[in-house]
C-alpha cells in the first residue's frame, strides 16, 4: 500500500505558488477527480484560486459522470456549487472553441483515465493541447496513476490508416502510462505550452488496489477495479454482437450472448484456444441485460473473476473469447455494425483493436492470440515513448 501518494492535485495544494503564474483558468474534471478525502478537484482549486477559476470543462459522459453510452452527446451547464459555466468537450465540439477559452489563461487537465487506448479522455487531452497551441493558452495537467500500472503493455499499436477519437496516436491497448505521460507523448507533435504537476510516491509496478485509495468510477460502466483491470482486452466485445455486460451490475467482467448455449462449453473452448488464463478464473454464468446489446435477453456465457491483477493478461484473454463465441455462435455471431465514436464507415473491431486486418486475422481457422499481428508495434513503441516517461520503469509485453 503506497501511503506516501500523492496526486497531483495533491501536490499542488502543498505548493500553491505553482500556479501564481496561471492567471484566469479553466479546469477540466469529472466526479473522479477527487483527493484521498474525496475533496472534488473544483473545490481545491475554488479555494486556491479564488475568482481566478472562470470555467469548468467535462469529459465524455459528463461533468458528473452520469451519461451511461458511447456517442450521447451532453450539453452545456452551469455548476450548482460556484454558479461557473461548465462546457461540455462531448458535445457539439469535442475540443474547446475560440469562445471557450476566450476568458481563459490556463486550462487544467486533472483526469483519471483507465490505463487502456479506447476511453476517449486522451483524445479530449490531445484536443485541449491542440486548441491551447491554436489560441496561445497554457495547459497544466495535475497528473493521476495508471490503475493498470506502467509498466505492463498489451496489443497492438494503432495502425495509420485506423484512426479515431479513441485512437489518435500510436499506442498499444494497454499502453502503460499516466494522464500527465500521454500528453507530453501527444505534444510532441502539437507544441502547445504544457506544464506537468507529476506525482509523488508512485511506484510503476503498481495497480489501484495498491494504492491505498477507494475507486471512485471513472465512467458509469468502470464501477470497480477489477473492471479496470480486464477493460484493456473487453473492451473489444464493442465491436461484436457479445454482450460485455453493460446493463448489468458487473460491466466488463459478464459477457455472452443468447446464441451461446452453454457457459461451460464456451470456457472450455477459450481454454483450447489459449491454454491457461492466468489471474482470473473463468466460471459459467448465465445474465440478462437491462439495456444496451441483449437489453431482456438471457445471455449464456461467463464471468471473470479477478485472482491476480498482476497476471491478468485481457487482451489475449478476450481474443480468443471472440474466436470462441463464433466457433460456437452456430452463424449468430457478428460484428457491430453501428456508428462507433463517430466513424460511420469502419467498423467498430478495426477502431478498438487498430488494424483493418482485425476480420481476416480472427477468422482463420489457425487463429492464435500469440500471433505477431496481435502485438503489433510494441518495441518500437518502448523505445519511442522512454523520453516523455516521468517515472522510471522498465516496459514489456
Amino acid at each position: 500500500m503506497s501511503a506516501s501518494l500523492q496526486m497531483g492535485i495533491e501536490r499542488l495544494v502543498l505548493a500553491p505558488v505553482q500556479a501564481s503564474g496561471w492567471g484566469r483558468c479553466g479546469l477540466l474534471c469529472n466526479q473522479a477527480s477527487v483527493t484521498k478525502d474525496f475533496v472534488p478537484t473544483w473545490a481545491v482549486l475554488r479555494q486556491l484560486l479564488g475568482s481566478r477559476l472562470v470555467a469548468l470543462f467535462g469529459p465524455q459522459h459528463g461533468f458528473a459522470g452520469t451519461v451511461q453510452d458511447n456517442m450521447i452527446e451532453t450539453g452545456h451547464t452551469r455548476h450548482v456549487a460556484t454558479g461557473l459555466e461548465v462546457f461540455s468537450l462531448y458535445s457539439e465540439t469535442r475540443e474547446p472553441t475560440q469562445v471557450m477559452l476566450a476568458g481563459l489563461d490556463t486550462l487544467i487537465i486533472d483526469l483519471q483515465i483507465t490505463g487502456c487506448r479506447i476511453y476517449t479522455w486522451k483524445s479530449t487531452i490531445a484536443g485541449c493541447l491542440r486548441a491551447a497551441k491554436r489560441d496561445g493558452k497554457k495547459i497544466v495537467v495535475l497528473d493521476r496513476p495508471n490503475p493498470v500500472g506502467g509498466e505492463v503493455l498489451e496489443g497492438r499499436v494503432l495502425d495509420d490508416d485506423a484512426h479515431s477519437f479513441v485512437g489518435q496516436f500510436p499506442i498499444p491497448m494497454r499502453h502503460g502510462l499516466t494522464a500527465a505521460e500521454a500528453a507530453r507523448l501527444f505534444n510532441a507533435s502539437i507544441g502547445a505550452d504544457l506544464e506537468v504537476i507529476a506525482l509523488s510516491g508512485w511506484q510503476p509496478w503498481s495497480y489501484w488496489c495498491d494504492l491505498g485509495r477507494s475507486w471512485v468510477l471513472t465512467s458509469p460502466n468502470l464501477p470497480t477495479p477489477d473492471s479496470v483491470y480486464v477493460y484493456p482486452g473487453m473492451v473489444m466485445l464493442e465491436g461484436t454482437n457479445i454482450s460485455e455486460g453493460r446493463g448489468t451490475s458487473l460491466p466488463f467482467q459478464y459477457a455472452g450472448a443468447p446464441y451461446i448455449k452453454s457457459g461451460a462449453a464456451l470456457i472450455k473452448r477459450i481454454h483450447d484456444l489459449l491454454g491457461q488464463t492466468p489471474g482470473v478464473y473463468l466460471r459459467e454464468a448465465s445474465f440478462q441485460p437491462t439495456a444496451q446489446k441483449w437489453q431482456g435477453k438471457e445471455c449464456g456465457g461467463l464471468q471473470i473473476h479477478v485472482l491476480d491483477r498482476t497476471k491478468v493478461r485481457s487482451y489475449e484473454l478476450t481474443l480468443a473469447l471472440i474466436k470462441a463465441c463464433m466457433d460456437l455462435g452456430e452463424g449468430a455471431f457478428d460484428w457491430q455494425r453501428n456508428p462507433y465514436e463517430y466513424d460511420f464507415d469502419t467498423l467498430a473491431i478495426k477502431l478498438i483493436v487498430g488494424s483493418r486486418q482485425v476480420e481476416e486475422h480472427l477468422s482463420t481457422d489457425i487463429f492464435s492470440a500469440k500471433d505477431p499481428f496481435w502485438h503489433a508495434g510494441i518495441s518500437d513503441y518502448i523505445n519511442r515513448v522512454k523520453p516523455f516517461l516521468l517515472y522510471p520503469r522498465t516496459m514489456r509485453a
